[in-house]
């Protein structure tokens, strides 16, 4: 049971039927097609859609209430004792009912934002929590005004610990998704160049990201990556625990080194910590949910045997065998350019391979130098790199660069998945490492499946 009845007539009083009965909602949905239980149901509206057309749809999967906006007649067929709350918007409704929801359980609420990294950064601060608290999170990466709303009405009310990831790409809506969940703590992984078409500089992005202060609950606490020069004037602004690699931060990483099958580093010059992700930003995004965990009290070999059961959104860094032993990095789920240099970087380290292939898609959102940051790309393409595969449209601006800059790396450019498929079909075998990114809209994973 999430709340009865009344808790809904107290944010909505303007409702009618049988509002005052003790009736136990058990879950809060915005999609009629699937199953529920003793639901309540709120119907969104689109440009494209009405969620309210669905309500009968609704009834049938399990809604036993619902948000409704007044200007909208209800149905006929609608029972008149069925409960219903009216307000002028359910999109409104629904991030006032979660905010409700949030401060009625009153866990320890964690939010996570940046431009990469946020999802592994929430998956490795709920492992870690997860093995001493009771602990709800984002499900993939549902983190946006609609997301975000949906993983607070999902939690149990025993809940001790919530991790949020938190999404934007417009000025404003950071903000209002800090006040929807009120964090104590908040993360700001980096800030990279997604969403600048919107934001207009890395500095402006900065900004935006910032706005996660704006819901911080008083005395809460901020963790940055110190390492970047945009997010330390925000520093000053609430407690704030920088971290990263320069000898200035409040939590220093050192001594990292990458195996084939796990990062390793130590903090501040005494506990050394592996886990199962290769990089030094993953190292970064383990250090923010190591510094969260510590400040809630919690030990270093407790940290680091739920480093242990790391279980990652997929599609990110994903490294899986494929056909006759060739070893596939699934990283297609987004891409901005620091993350594609990352990821190559990444590759460039891991041993054991005598070829590697980089299979590299357009990056979206980069406005109108969309080519100039395609370019960019090739400042980290270097020996062990052997080829280059590119697809798309200014894709095809990195293996140009590649072309100029590294002469010996062989380039191919591809019009179609089909194409670059066929390709590398001539490289599968367990000498060769193959590398497949670009952003979500691309769907590049469709080459791994066929590569499997």
């Amino acid at each position: 049971m999430l709340f009865t009845l009344p808790f809904l007539v107290e944010l909505f009083p303007d409702a009618k039927g049988s509002i005052h009965d003790q009736f136990v909602i058990n879950e809060v949905t915005t999609d009629s097609r699937k199953p529920m239980s003793h639901a309540l149901f709120v119907p969104l509206k689109g440009d494209k859609f009405d969620g309210h057309t669905y309500m009968n749809q609704a009834i049938e999967q399990g809604a036993v209430a619902t948000i409704w906006e007044k200007d909208t007649p209800l149905p006929k067929f609608l029972p008149t004792d069925f409960p219903v709350f009216f307000v002028t918007d359910t999109l409104v409704a629904l991030q006032q009912l979660a905010h409700a929801y949030r401060l009625k359980i009153n866990p320890i609420v964690i939010g996570v934002t940046g431009s990469n990294g946020k999802t592994t950064t929430k998956d490795l601060i709920a492992t870690v929590l997860s093995s001493r608290y009771r602990t709800h999170y984002t499900d993939g990466n549902l983190n946006n005004h609609i997301g975000l709303p949906l993983t607070i009405l999902s939690m149990p009310k025993d809940t001790e610990m919530l991790i949020l990831e938190m999404g934007m790409n417009h000025f404003g809506e950071m903000e209002r998704l800090s006040k929807i969940a009120e964090p104590d703590i908040a993360v700001i992984t980096n800030i990279g160049e997604s969403h600048i078409e919107y934001l207009g500089t890395r500095a402006g992005i900065a900004k935006a990201k910032a706005e996660i202060l704006s819901g911080l609950k008083s005395g809460g606490t901020l963790l940055i990556d110190g390492d970047e020069s945009l997010l330390l004037p925000y520093s000053d602004k609430v407690e704030t625990i920088k971290i990263g690699f320069d000898l200035s931060n409040h939590v220093v990483i050192d001594q990292f080194s990458m195996l084939p099958s796990h990062s390793s580093f130590r903090l501040m010059g005494n506990d050394t910590y592996e886990i199962p992700l290769l990089g030094m930003h993953h190292a970064k995004n383990a250090s923010f949910a190591i510094e969260i965990a510590r400040k809630l009290g919690m030990e270093q070999k407790e940290m680091q045997q739920s480093f242990l059961k790391v279980d990652r959104t997929g599609m990110r860094f994903e490294m899986i065998k494929g056909r006759s032993g060739v070893t596939l990095i699934n990283d297609a789920y987004n891409a901005s350019p620091t993350s594609m240099k990352a990821a190559i970087n990444v590759v460039k380290e891991i041993t054991g391979y005598e070829r590697k292939i980089v299979v590299l898609g357009d990056m979206y959102e980069l406005g109108d130098s969309s080519k100039d940051f395609h370019r960019s790309i090739a400042d980290v393409i270097s020996p062990p790199i052997a080829y280059v595969c590119t697809i798309g449209e200014d894709a095809n601006e990195i293996s140009k660069a590649v072309k100029q800059q590294n002469p010996s790396i062989q380039t191919k450019h591809f019009t179609t998945k089909e194409e670059a498929i066929t390709f590398l079909e001539g490289y599968l075998d367990e000498r060769t490492l193959i590398l497949v990114k670009a952003s979500r809209g691309i769907k590049l994973e469709t080459i791994i499946d066929r590569l499997l």
